[in-house]
């Protein structure tokens, strides 16, 4: 099966009180672990005065690397709570602190388990969440008369089109997620009687934000 998985791609900031103590949840991008603890140091620069910073993060397209803690609340009720939230929704590459203000009432176990990872999720909600996944560049060239053909095919199959030019011919760049790769030529090539001429790129990571291809990392051969 052709990878793919969901990341962070805008952090953002989740709150919620319980028993008058604040639960501040600030969530953070990282892609290693360099950048996952430089993003909890500076966000308990932000909040020195807090109580509590508790911390959870995963790195990797696996979830290859975790790391939790609990900052000095009763083992197990903070950090393997907020990781579980992230594991559970199988969000990657992905940090967050909670921060916590102590309102002078103790929570207990269960309190605190619900508090941490409920501000987790309210901070998710405060995020953008997107879907990283693999494709491959394709320049279609072809007549007026097939081009409304592929680009039918185009939109069945939620492929989106880079860019495209309409002169004596139409020449439509897109790219179609891996795991389409091998049912959309001959579909085209079916639709159009082997008219279109298909020429194959090289394979990028991407994402869709609002219908708008964000690329990641360089083009490798396909």
């Amino acid at each position: 099966m052709t990878e793919r998985y969901r990341f962070a791609w805008r952090g953002g900031t989740g709150e919620l009180t319980e028993k008058k103590s604040r639960f501040i949840a600030t969530l953070a991008p990282v892609r290693s672990e360099e950048e996952a603890l430089d993003f909890i140091e500076q966000t308990k620069k932000q909040y020195w005065d807090a109580r509590h910073n508790c911390t959870a993060f995963t790195v990797g397209s696996r979830h290859q690397l975790t790391r939790c803690s609990d900052d000095g609340e009763p083992a197990g009720t903070a950090g393997r709570p907020m990781l579980e939230v992230l594991l559970g929704e199988d969000i990657h590459d992905v940090c967050v602190v909670v921060t916590r203000y102590f309102g002078g009432t103790l929570l207990g176990t269960g309190g605190l388990v619900r508090a941490y990872s409920g501000a987790v999720r309210e901070a998710l909600k405060a995020s953008v969440i997107l879907e990283r996944q693999r494709g491959v560049r394709l320049s279609i060239h072809t007549d007026y008369g097939g081009a409304g053909k592929i680009q039918y095919l185009i939109g069945q199959n939620h492929i989106p089109i880079l860019d495209s030019s309409y002169t004596d011919s139409v020449l439509l760049n897109v790219l179609v997620p891996e795991e389409l790769l091998a049912s959309f030529l001959p579909a085209v090539t079916d639709a159009t009687a082997g008219k279109a001429r298909l020429t194959k790129g090289g394979v990028v990571w991407y994402a869709l934000q609002e219908g708008e291809v964000l690329l990641f990392c360089r083009e490798e051969p396909a």
